[in-house]
């Protein structure tokens, strides 16, 4: 699942509209235009280069990377909760927790999991929906910092059932 899908699902998911999509990503730090952001809502024909973290742009397509997805993730928070205070001693930018192709789902995860004030057994309630079954261990796995030793990798399938379970608990 590239970068691009999990905009297009979780847009879906949560009933997202183009001009919110843009509000998000200019509160994120990414200035797209309405047709900007229909081009990166659209399906690559090819598969996600994990390598490539640079803007593919055709006439139709525009490749989301992994920071402009991280972008898109950090402004979601921002538009759902509002803006936090910095606090002195603070970097105004958050670090990026997309360090690689591998982590960008337990990422989508937290992040997601932050804007829309979920707890452990929501996230679990979700994924239920999808029809899988989680423990809470588990999902504190996937909750942790990459590199620590009990952090587990979110993979593709629970990725899509996630948004699955989104799509069913938010549009019915």
């Amino acid at each position: 699942m590239d970068n691009n899908d999990i905009l297009i699902r979780l847009r879906y998911a949560l009933d997202i509209k183009d001009q919110d999509m843009i509000e998000i990503f200019r509160l994120g730090g990414v200035d797209l235009t309405k047709e900007e952001v229909q081009k990166v809502l659209t399906k690559s024909e090819d598969s996600y280069d994990a390598e490539d973290d640079e803007v593919y742009e055709d006439e139709d397509h525009i490749k989301c990377t992994n920071s402009m997805l991280e972008s898109f993730l950090n402004g979601f928070i921002t538009f759902e909760r509002g803006p936090q205070p910095s606090k002195p001693g603070q970097p105004n930018k958050p670090d990026r927790s997309i360090k690689n192709y591998s982590s960008v789902n337990n990422v989508m995860l937290k992040k997601v999991k932050i804007a829309l004030k979920l707890t452990n057994e929501d996230v679990i309630e979700i994924l239920d929906e999808a029809d899988v079954r989680i423990t809470k261990g588990e999902l504190s796995g996937l909750l942790r910092k990459e590199g620590h030793k009990n952090y587990r990798q979110f993979g593709d399938q629970y990725a899509r059932n996630f948004l699955k379970g989104l799509t069913i608990k938010y549009r019915g």
